[in-house]
């Protein structure tokens, strides 16, 4: 994961918009399509205006911190003998779960970002575990923690019912113990492969994890800890010896292997929040705010969030957007309303399983890998028909809405004010939306020309164009900028963030 190879020279600073590198659209965007799932005209018209990222920043996490968790269903903490005489299918409640996470994930900004990034670090897989009650307070779990004290999520993670199964801490016993979860814990949850720890301190953990195998013979019903089956000898784990349990692991973990363990997760965070390729030094400043922060997962967001370096231009569009990126960004962004008959939520929730993101049910335990994984051939084509559907339901029930969107789109690229209102230079609507929906606007003439032809759409003499005929009040307007989203869904530059 660790490279020096990164050409983003910019430091942790703080970023305040200058003349010579303004807060402009561009930025907007990166922010909310990192940070959240997008923004809104609005939201985009709003930062503006205000004109202060650092302040933003901190509304949107501040706010994320303050959200309340979903309400769990009735069925949240059912056994299997409840969920067998329920009225729906077992696969219909885990359904019902993920519908929840992709309506949160949708309106929830900051908070379900983290929430579906933690889900993709501390994994486990619903199809393995099954019960719908532990999808549903996993997921809450990861939402509760999701900003929270990084040392706390662990500690919770691990003892929850669905990670307990999906990892076999379950069979965990004084007599056999069983290393999956320990293993785990170190090479992919807190220090990395190889990194800090032995075999033997996988198996003197193992059995500290020992006895949380109590299900009152209920399945699915909660696991608890039996002192019975937990192993009372003595465990020497990073060189300390002691009768150790659970608590005890956390503690010395924390302890023993601080520096180890920040620098792990901070580059995990850069890697999915900044740029693929990571930069050690800057990885090393945020896992000192990490550690000096007592693990607080906000106070390091927050540090990256506002910084040069989040914001230097070899930050934007560096990162191929998931399947959830790619919807949900796309539906934030351009805020149409759909016929109320569309389940768009089931919709977005199938699509982003048919093309390799099923929320609750990464790849397998070390989780979707991402970036190029994203793309290939095969899935190229189910990504662009998924935008295009969402277009084309959003023309069905409201042409008018697709004129209303360009008009009052921003122009400058500074908090100028310059808004799209009327205009028959139709170069400049054509350029404006390109650089509303590519990360780094456009700049390949080849690709422009291609979109200003799609978007004059035939029936439109070209003459209209140059007589002043043509408006943003033309009558096909609304065609010609559906025409251009279905061929922005194919451009390579669609696919970044």
């Amino acid at each position: 994961m660790m490279s020096d190879t990164s050409c983003n020279l910019a430091s942790l600073a703080e970023y305040v918009p200058s003349s010579g590198n303004p807060w402009n659209v561009s930025k907007i965007h990166h922010l909310y399509r990192r940070i959240a799932f997008g923004a809104s005209k609005t939201e985009v018209l709003d930062a503006l205006s205000q004109n202060n990222p650092s302040a933003l920043v901190d509304q949107l996490i501040n706010d994320a911190i303050a959200l309340n968790t979903t309400l769990p269903p009735a069925w949240g903490f059912w056994n299997k003998d409840q969920f067998d005489n329920a009225p729906l299918k077992i696969f219909e409640y885990r359904n019902s779960g993920k519908n929840q996470m992709i309506n949160d994930l949708l309106q929830n900004k900051v908070r379900e970002r983290l929430t579906l990034f933690w889900s993709n670090h501390f994994v486990t897989e619903d199809d393995t575990y099954r019960s719908p009650a532990y999808q549903t307070q996993y997921y809450n779990l990861v939402q509760m923690h999701a900003l929270g004290n990084f040392r706390d999520f662990v500690y919770d993670i691990g003892k929850s019912n669905a990670m307990l199964v999906y990892l076999n801490g379950d069979e965990n016993i004084k007599d056999r113990p069983n290393e999956n979860y320990a293993r785990e814990l170190y090479e992919l949850f807190t220090l990395g492969v190889d990194n800090g720890y032995t075999e033997d301190d996988i198996q003197e953990t193992a059995k500290a994890l020992t006895g949380y195998v109590n299900t009152n013979d209920i399945p699915w019903g909660d696991i608890l800890f039996d002192p019975s089956k937990f192993n009372t000898e003595s465990k020497t784990i990073f060189g300390q010896s002691g009768n150790w349990g659970y608590d005890d692991v956390i503690t010395i973990l924390f302890q023993q292997r601080n520096t180890q363990l920040a620098t792990f997760i901070c580059a995990k965070l850069y890697t999915y929040f900044v740029s693929p390729t990571c930069n050690d030094a800057i990885v090393a400043e945020m896992a000192q705010t990490f550690i000096n922060s007592n693990y607080n997962i906000a106070t390091v967001l927050k540090q990256l969030f506002k910084s040069e370096h989040f914001f230097n231009i070899e930050a934007i569009g560096s990162i191929i957007k998931s399947p959830c990126d790619l919807n949900l960004n796309f539906f934030n962004e351009i805020s149409f309303t759909l016929p109320p008959n569309i389940d768009y939520i089931g919709f977005f929730r199938n699509t982003v399983r048919i093309l390799g993101q099923d929320v609750l049910n990464p790849v397998d335990v070390e989780g979707w890998q991402g970036d190029e994984d994203w793309v290939s051939p095969d899935l190229l084509i189910g990504r662009w028909e998924s935008i295009r559907y969402i277009s084309g339901q959003a023309w069905m029930h409201n042409q008018e809405q697709f004129k209303n969107f360009i008009i009052g789109m921003p122009i400058g690229e500074a908090s100028d004010g310059n808004l799209l209102v009327s205009t028959t230079d139709v170069s400049l609507v054509v350029r404006t939306i390109l650089n509303y929906f590519f990360p780094r606007g456009i700049n390949d003439l080849i690709t422009f020309n291609e979109a200003l032809g799609i978007f004059k759409i035939d029936g439109i003499p070209e003459n209209y164009y140059e007589d002043g005929t043509w408006t943003l009040g033309y009558p096909e307007v609304p065609q010609q900028f559906a025409a251009l989203l279905n061929y922005i869904a194919e451009i390579p530059e669609f696919q970044l963030k």
